[in-house]
Parts: structure tokens; sequence; C-alpha cells
């Protein structure tokens, strides 16, 4: 889970005033997406957005509502933003999201000083309704969402991400019924972008300089089955666009892969050897109680496939750890697991039984300790993979895209193709001339305790 985003750097003005807005990002890449529309239509709207919420007449929250600990830090963040509105630092809150969409009105009832609510939509009621509470009309304080989201282009966004990357979502809602996870639910049953729609958003952010696209979804590769096609179709298609770009594909279900997709990891310039497939276990009992597709063999062979085909490819994974019925013998499995295949890029978290999902009544509940415990187990095991394959690239010359712009000290933070953008270790290279969006080369010397790599410009 990416941390709470309170920056939308593309959009920041430090010019406070009556009409001036923030937006509190929480939550995932595809959340992002929606704050970035969110400040788009805030913005037609005509009002100015600070990257600041202290400079704020009004701050809207895009919360996350994913896992138990993404809710607590809705709820902590709205509870910090009405303090400061009970204080008199703030005039307006505004809370918009999951969280809204998972629980409705009833949260009115635990927060009734927030001003508006709105569930997820294409959040042009929302921005209407910001501008005349911002100066002081009538205004909705809920605001329902119209349905499930048309799998269409993407309104116009305002870029929170550095302007070297952006997510580009291809497809939204997920058809899996896993029984821990209560998207489904926010975000509706799978249902594809067209081509057309999504190569037009592509063209677009490429023309605007950015130089990786990340492409995102609830299950990225169930991509285009809905109308007959496959994702590594779409790709090609976006490979070959014109520009100096590359893609990154994010949320790969493991079952049902389309292994189309491995020929342009492995061949094509502009597909990064890179792939996000969350196997959340590796126990076949625990696998079936999540209601997972296939068993923990079948995870086995399917990365033994990928590194096959595209032997240079980084992967990286989710697992989700204390699952009802998870004995120490499972908990075990998936740390020798870890070591065996060394993964590096890899989070893990403690299950959260989430209501309204079938994991929340199971049975065999597992103490939240031993859960966090288990929890730890790997990622102790990810840590010591992650020291031996960052310390395996020193004195090795990498391709990096810079990131930030120079410090005061002329460091840059930049990323390799092995490493996703807020998820994956970073390259701080000395480059002080260097600029947001350019690839440097860059030597690697050494390896902070952080994990991160230090790097000279060759």
């Amino acid at each position: 889970m990416s941390s709470p985003r309170t920056e939308p750097r593309a959009v920041a003005s430090d010019t406070p005033g009556d009409a001036c807005v923030a937006l509190v990002h929480l939550g995932c890449a595809r959340n992002l997406i929606d704050s970035e529309l969110i400040l788009g239509r805030m913005a037609e709207e005509g009002l100015t957005v600070s990257g600041d919420p202290t400079h704020a007449h009004t701050v809207v929250l895009n919360t996350c509502s994913f896992i138990g600990p993404a809710r607590e830090e809705s709820y902590a963040a709205i509870e910090a933003l009405l303090a400061r509105k009970a204080a008199g630092e703030l005039e307006g809150v505004v809370v918009a999201g999951c969280l809204v969409q998972r629980y409705k009105q009833s949260l009115r009832e635990r927060f009734p000083a927030v001003d508006l609510f709105a569930e997820i939509s294409d959040y042009r009621a929302l921005a209407r309704n910001v501008r005349d509470l911002i100066e002081g009309r009538p205004h909705k304080s809920y605001l329902e969402g119209p349905g499930l989201r048309p799998a269409e282009r993407e309104g116009a966004r305002l870029l929170a991400t550095p302007g070297s990357y952006a997510y580009l979502r291809i497809s939204h809602g997920c058809d899996h019924t896993c029984s821990f996870c209560a998207i489904p639910a926010i975000r509706g049953p799978h249902r594809s972008k067209r081509p057309a729609a999504v190569l037009d958003e592509a063209v677009e952010l490429i023309g605007v300089g950015v130089r990786e696209l990340v492409l995102v979804a609830e299950d990225s590769t169930a991509w285009g089955r809905d109308f007959g096609m496959e994702l590594p179709q779409l790709v090609e298609a976006l490979a070959e666009l014109d520009g100096e770009h590359r893609l990154r594909v994010m949320y790969a279900y493991p079952n049902r892969f389309p292994w189309g997709l491995t020929t342009l990891l492995r061949e094509h310039p502009r597909v990064v050897p890179y792939l996000d497939i969350p196997v959340q276990h590796v126990a076949t009992p625990v696998l079936r109680a999540m209601r997972r597709a296939g068993s923990g063999e079948q995870v086995r062979r399917i990365l033994d496939r990928l590194r096959t085909e595209v032997p240079d490819i980084t992967l990286r994974t989710t697992v989700l750890l204390g699952f009802p019925g998870e004995t120490d013998a499972d908990a075990d499995e998936l740390v020798r697991f870890v070591e065996e295949y060394r993964l590096s890029r890899l989070g893990a978290f403690s299950y959260s039984p989430e209501e309204g999902t079938p994991g929340f009544e199971l049975a065999g509940a597992v103490p939240p300790d031993v859960a966090d415990a288990r929890c730890a187990a790997v990622l102790a095991a990810r840590d010591a993979n992650l020291a031996a394959a960052q310390q395996s690239q020193v004195g090795r010359t990498l391709e990096v895209l810079v990131d930030e712009p120079p410090d005061e000290d002329g460091d840059v933070l930049a990323r390799s193709d092995m490493d996703a953008p807020e998820v994956d270790p970073r390259v701080i290279l000395r480059a002080p001339d260097a600029r947001v969006g350019e690839r440097q080369r860059a030597k690697v010397t050494a390896v902070t305790e952080e994990y991160d790599l230090l790097a000279e410009r060759t």
C-alpha cells in the first residue's frame, strides 16, 4: 500500500486564497488516477489547486478502503482534517472515493462535520459542489455515484506523478471472487476499455513528455476478453506509438495468463521486462480457501515459465499472511517459496477481515500477532533476497529514468527498468544538471541501508 500523497506536483500552486483547494490522496495507483481526475475537474471549474493543504480553503480527501489498515488511515485523515476545521485552520472538508463508495451514507453519521461526501463518479458534480462550497453558495452534502463507471476514455487529468511516468488505466473492476477482497463490491465487474480509448490516452500522455506508461487495472491480464482480444495486442499497439516511451505492466493475475505477452517482454525494446503478478500465497489449502484459481504447484510453474521465456525478467508479487485456516506449515512454505524463487520485489500484508466478503465469517481465524509475525518472516526473507540482488548491481552500468530533479547536493532520484515507481527501490544518481524524464547511464557504486542504489553518471 502506498503512502498518502499530499502534493499533486503538476498542479501545485502556493498561492493561498479563498478559492484555493488541495487534494490529499490515499491508496493505490488506480486510485491516484481518480485523484488526478478530481484535480482535472476542479481546474475546469476555475478553482486554484494548491499542493499544500495548509494553504487551502477546502481539502478534498480521496480515500482508500481496500483493507483494514487502509480504512484506519482514511479515518485518521478525516479526523485530522476535521480537527483543523474545528481550529479554524480550514473552512471545508470533502471526502471522496472508495471509502464513501463502500460505506455510503453511514459515513455521514460518523463524521457529521464533513461538508461533502462523494461516491466514485466522473467527479464533475464533485467539482461544481466544491466550487459552491468555497464560494459560500448552497451545495449538496452527499453525491451518489451514477452506477458503474463506463469503460471509456478518461477525462482530462492533472498529473500528480513527477512527469517522467504516468499511470494508464486499461480497465475497471474485477470478475474474480477472491474471498478476502472487497474490490468487486467497490469497483464492480471487469470492463475493458476499448483499444482506441487507451491509445488516445497514451498519445496524450506521451505528448506531454511522459517516458514510462505504467499499465494498471484491478486485473490487467483480463483486458480485452470481454470483446475477443488479449492484453498482448494492446501492449504491442501501445509500444508501437510514436515517442520515446516504455511500458510497464502491473497487476497481472497469474491464472489464464496471456502467454503471448512474454514475447513482447523479451523482445520489444519499449516493453520493460518487468511484471507485477500478485500470487497471494503458495500453500494450496490457503489458495483454495482464498478462492484463488489453481494450486501452489501451478503458481510455481507460472513463475518458472515466465523466467524461462523472459530470462531477464524482474518479477514483483504480493502475498497475504494470516488468512483463516493458515497453519504454521503453510506460512513456512511461503517463506521457503520466497527464498527459493529469490523474490526481492515483494509486498506482504497481514489479513484484514473485510465485511461483506466470503472470508469475513470463515472459521480458523489467525490471531493478529501470529499473522504479523508470519508477515515479518516473509519480509525478512524478501529483504535478504533484495540485499543480495542490489549488491549484485554494484559495478554495473544501468540505464535509469530520472524521476525527481536534483537536490541541493546535485543528486537525483531515478529508477532502472527493474523497479516500478513508488513500490520498488530507487537509484540515487549524482547528476546536478539532469532533468526529470531524461534517461541517464549510471554506474552503481554502493547500496544504501534502505536498499537503494548509489550511482555516478557515465
